[in-house]
């Protein structure tokens, strides 16, 4: 049983002014496997003053001293790689295999990452007689997700040093573990009292104080739609930066010159990988309506390998997080089947011999309209929906006929047909023949998916403001 009961505050680890007792509790069992502490608005402030008074020196560091200090991050995160494995399998199920060295392994990478760009970024651009300084924005309030925690720690919170930020980080409060050895990685780093800060809470109370505190000048989030909606209101009063990284259901056009078993095998692994809780799987398959049963054949195959099992034990596919998450997750599949959607395999209830723990069985959805929820609806579950077309222009108008824009995939061993079809995607990350997430390009979406970008000097411009100084540069 782990105990988190404190915050990382001004360099120190601290009680937090109201104490409240939250259990964690481990997917694979659905029994509490740890407590922590959750805070409040009085922890938030006092998170805010201790960045607020690290910033104006941090912010003034030579560019040596933060890529030295992100590549010190990046070395004590991978000697603790086995712990933050074990974390991320603890409190969101997550296989070791996929825990460890996929997961927790995004961590010391998004810091190196960071280091690079830093070492020749160019905060000053001459133009004529002017410049265009890029200067940090100040204090950055991220609030993160459990899907993929570490990840979405680092991605944010490595380039808002890298540049000159303060950080007050709220990590998931239902995948807390993993936010508790970051904290005490970049504690034995030796970075400047306040430069970081973490602080465990619930959305509603920690992370709305964080979107309408005055002292917070960037807040950034992933998480759902609704979730981003509700932190931008909060923000709207203090006129901060609002990024938020949010929900997908995103198309997989396999066009009809793919190589079928291929693509079909990688479109159904990115869905069943994190058992369908990545905001970018490409959950929504369209297919040549010809090659329908061909499609489903192969699928029925990919899905059925993905057997869910104890993440302890070697299994391939953990549980989703929690007990919300499985009900959403089988009211869809009853939609589905309800609406009249075919399955391939795969359906409602736990699979067998799995009667403890969030499990869901591997679904696949064929002869699915667009027009309904499981097509529409982000199911954040191993569910995918395979929908049949008719030429390639319907498969594009479709593709695009929803509110989300993350991520799109497009099949074809034309690699200029792919790009051609990808042009026409609305939609912030694409996928051609299932290549993989390189965190060097930016990441982020269009529509309800969000606003601005992450990863690489991309991410640098989110925690950056621009001053335009005029005389700056002598008469030629």
């Amino acid at each position: 049983m782990r105990e988190h009961l404190k915050f990382y505050i001004g360099g120190r680890w601290v009680n937090p002014v109201e104490p409240k007792v939250l259990d964690v509790i481990d997917p694979a069992s659905d029994k509490p496997n740890g407590r922590i502490h959750v805070g409040g608005p009085a922890d938030v402030d006092a998170a805010v003053q201790a960045a607020r008074a690290a910033f104006p020196s941090w912010s003034t560091t030579s560019r040596e001293t933060r890529v030295a200090a992100l590549e010190r991050i990046a070395d004590a995160f991978e000697r603790r790689l086995d712990d933050m494995g074990i974390a991320i399998r603890e409190e969101m199920g997550a296989p070791q295999w996929l825990a460890r060295d996929t997961q927790a392994a995004l961590g010391p990478r998004h810091f190196r990452a960071a280091a690079n760009v830093l070492k020749t970024y160019a905060f000053e651009e001459i133009k004529g007689a002017n410049a265009v300084l890029k200067e940090p924005i100040g204090v950055c309030g991220f609030i993160t997700p459990w899907n993929w925690p570490v990840h979405q720690m680092c991605a944010k919170t490595a380039p808002a040093l890298a540049v000159g930020c303060t950080v007050v980080l709220k990590p998931s409060e239902i995948a807390p573990f993993s936010a508790q050895i970051l904290a005490e990685i970049i504690d034995s780093c030796g970075l400047p009292p306040g430069v970081f800060n973490m602080i465990f809470g619930e959305g509603p109370v920690v992370g709305s104080a964080m979107a309408s505190h005055p002292g917070i000048d960037m807040i950034s989030i992933t998480g759902s739609t609704r979730a981003g909606i509700e932190v931008a209101r909060n923000a709207a009063a203090t006129v901060k930066r609002v990024h938020q990284e949010l929900g997908g259901k995103s198309p997989n056009i396999v066009l009809d010159d793919a190589d079928m078993k291929a693509a079909i095998t990688g479109g159904v692994n990115s869905v069943m990988m994190n058992s369908g809780q990545s905001c970018r799987a490409p959950t929504r398959m369209l297919v040549p309506r010809a090659r329908m049963d061909e499609v489903c054949a192969i699928a029925k195959e990919v899905a059925e390998s993905w057997a869910p099992g104890d993440p302890a034990e070697g299994s391939r596919m953990g549980p989703v997080i929690s007990e919300a998450a499985w009900q959403k997750v089988q009211r869809l599949i009853a939609s589905g089947i309800d609406a009249g959607a075919r399955l391939v395999t795969g359906g409602p209830g736990k699979p067998e011999g799995l009667a403890d723990g969030y499990y869901c069985k591997p679904t696949i959805f064929r002869d699915v309209r667009n027009d309904m929820e499981i097509a529409r609806e982000e199911i954040f579950g191993p569910v995918l929906c395979i929908l049949g077309y008719d030429s390639e222009e319907d498969a594009i108008a479709i593709a695009n006929d929803t509110e989300y824009g993350l991520g799109g995939y497009v099949q074809s061993t034309n690699l200029d047909h792919a790009r051609a079809v990808a042009a026409r995607i609305r939609a912030g990350y694409i996928s051609l023949n299932n290549a993989g997430l390189d965190i060097n390009v930016p990441f982020g979406g269009y529509k309800h998916s969000g606003n601005g970008r992450e990863f690489g000097e991309h991410a640098f411009g989110e925690f950056l403001e621009l001053k335009s100084v005029l005389g700056y540069a002598p008469a030629g």
